[in-house]
């Protein structure tokens, strides 16, 4: 396998890789700003600077050259290159700053130029913690400013579209914006104007920057020049938790990462899986965060909307299922984990019963696009299929009502907001995330979990199952929960924690498959588990689609790598 040698140290490689690229998997740091893996290599920033060199060879025989030292001849370029667009090669020789004075001369040049009319807001600007030109400058840059001058003001708090706020004094033109709109998202809405150094991003005249991915620019932005809206100095980034997870909104199930602060997702971010959704997700993806704590059921109820403890709800649920003398329809759901959607239906068949396994398809026609966005709005409809769950609509399922006596819904409130009326003739039993008209109406109205406040697995529309982790904290937290929560940042000591206070933040939920097991433990049938490794335990052993998949409840260490700026959150 042919070799490279950094810094006096040999690496092997395969194929052509770009030196930049090449060394993300490496212990080799070279800092960047205009650089990214999916995008076309401007070379504009200059921050990636190396010497590059090639061992001579001897033109006859073609044999590499050795002095008399028997150390290779290297034949060294008249200045250094940038990284991001150099091809790696055999014979290749490469100095960064660790062991060239030259590179590292020029990289605090390049800084300092950078710095010349940057503002000095880090304390203000959202971006500070997780700013690539604040890390890079603390670690590569002068010690100080030599400039003296004025320095050149441009227009700030611009509202680019509805979602991406500008402010072109922090602007580095590194062109990541730009390019994202020509090349990934096609809207081609943004553009740089000014000349020198009053050049900035911008949309033409009557443009609105509405593209439908217009926030994965607030990602690629290496500063703090472009913003969001919905999240502008809500929080700093050492006040929140980081949490791998993944988007909900449609059955792409792009990877995330969930940003909470005192008990509350304050955003969310894309995390990179190249087979799923590469580096981006959808601005709607971003923006539903308020549906983790607004209009949430907390706490069991039954008819006439008077609260009980869960163990007396439990208790009635499984009364009304034993009292059942006729058919019952158990509804799954698209938008409950796999694991539920299993539960519930070891229920139905344990029961012994002629019943229904349905589950409703929640599709929007011309929402989704070529790109990450689907027509089917829910996450985990693959996995309902695979469980026995037909597929119906609202109104087939109107339809059907009729032959059924007791009805038992789980997770999609939809289904109760729209059939509320016909259902309340029957006994219903329904696990809710969210509040409806007629949640007062149900039988036994159960407080269900979210997908970010459980562990859970869901399949996306390519078929790959993919695992969420419990998140938030909850009313009724067991020792293992506590261990499984990501504490992704650090107290004054260097201790692990995370001050999640606001009990009005924290609901008493559990999980569907739990509340399942539960209530099947009332009425008299033991599903087979307690905890989430008992029935993902059962469920891997019934399901291929499962067989290879491995759950570590403990977040590894490279959950967290980001290869737009991993030295960001290292």
């Amino acid at each position: 396998m042919p070799k490279i040698n950094i810094d006096g140290k040999e690496y092997e490689f395969e194929g052509k890789p770009l030196l930049l690229k090449y060394t993300f998997d490496t212990d080799v740091e070279i800092p960047y700003f205009c650089y990214h893996p999916a995008m076309s290599v401007p070379t504009n920033c200059r921050m990636c600077l190396v010497e590059v060199g090639w061992q001579r060879r001897n033109r006859e025989t073609g044999a590499w050259v050795f002095d008399e030292n028997e150390k290779p001849v290297i034949d060294w370029g008249r200045k250094p290159a940038t990284a991001c667009n150099t091809q790696v090669g055999e014979g290749m020789f490469v100095k960064t700053r660790k062991t060239s004075e030259i590179v590292k001369t020029a990289q605090e040049g390049v800084l300092e130029y950078m710095l010349v009319n940057h503002p000095l807001d880090c304390p203000i600007c959202d971006q500070a913690g997780e700013c690539p030109l604040q890390i890079w400058t603390y670690k590569y840059g002068p010690e100080g400013s030599r400039f003296e001058n004025q320095k050149v003001h441009k227009p700030k708090r611009i509202h680019l579209g509805p979602n991406v706020i500008l402010d072109a004094e922090r602007c580095i033109n590194c062109t990541r914006c730009t390019r994202f709109t020509e090349e990934i998202s096609h809207s081609n809405q943004l553009t740089i104007i000014g000349r020198g150094d009053k050049n900035h991003p911008a949309t033409a005249p009557g443009v609105v920057f509405d593209d439908p991915y217009s926030m994965n620019v607030i990602d690629l932005c290496p500063v703090g020049a472009l913003t969001s809206q919905k999240s502008r100095f809500k929080a700093r980034v050492w006040e929140m938790n980081m949490t791998p997870t993944i988007c909900t909104g449609c059955s792409n199930g792009c990877n995330t990462y969930a940003w909470v602060r005192d008990n509350e997702v304050i955003r969310h971010t894309p995390k990179e899986n190249l087979s799923v959704n590469q580096y981006w997700m959808c601005d709607e993806g971003r923006l539903q965060t308020e549906k983790f704590i607004k209009n949430r059921v907390s706490g069991a109820k039954v008819k006439g909307d008077i609260p009980v403890s869960l163990v007396d709800a439990y208790k009635k649920a499984a009364q009304v299922l034993k009292a059942t003398k006729g058919r019952i329809l158990f509804i799954g759901s698209a938008y409950a984990s796999s694991e539920s959607n299993f539960a519930l239906h070891e229920l139905g068949r344990k029961y012994g019963k002629d019943n229904d396994f349905l589950f409703v398809g929640h599709a929007q026609a011309g929402w989704g696009d070529n790109f990450l966005r689907k027509n089917d709005r829910t996450p985990n409809a693959a996995a309902a299929k695979m469980m026995g769950f037909s597929e119906t609509s609202l109104e087939q399922l109107k339809s059907k009502l009729h032959l059924f006596e007791t009805i038992y819904i789980m997770e999609d409130d939809a289904v109760l907001a729209t059939l509320g009326e016909d259902m309340t003739k029957k006994m219903v039993i329904a696990h809710s995330t969210h509040y409806t008209e007629y949640s007062d109406k149900v039988e036994v109205l159960l407080p269900a979990a979210m997908h970010i406040e459980s562990e859970g697995t869901f399949i996306n529309a390519k078929g790959i199952p993919q695992f969420t982790r419990m998140i938030k904290e909850i009313r009724q937290m067991t020792p293992e929960m506590w261990m499984s929560l990501s504490k992704s940042r650090l107290d004054k000591g260097a201790v692990h924690k995370d001050n999640w206070r606001n009990i009005d933040n924290i609901f008493d939920v559990q999980a569907s498959w739990l509340i399942l097991s539960k209530v099947a433990h009332d009425a008299g049938i033991n599903l087979g588990f307690d905890t989430h490794k008992e029935v993902f335990a059962k469920m891997k052993h019934d399901y291929k689609a499962f067989h290879e998949m491995k759950i570590s409840y403990k977040i590894p260490k490279e959950s967290f790598k980001n290869t737009q700026f991993e030295f960001a959150i290292s």
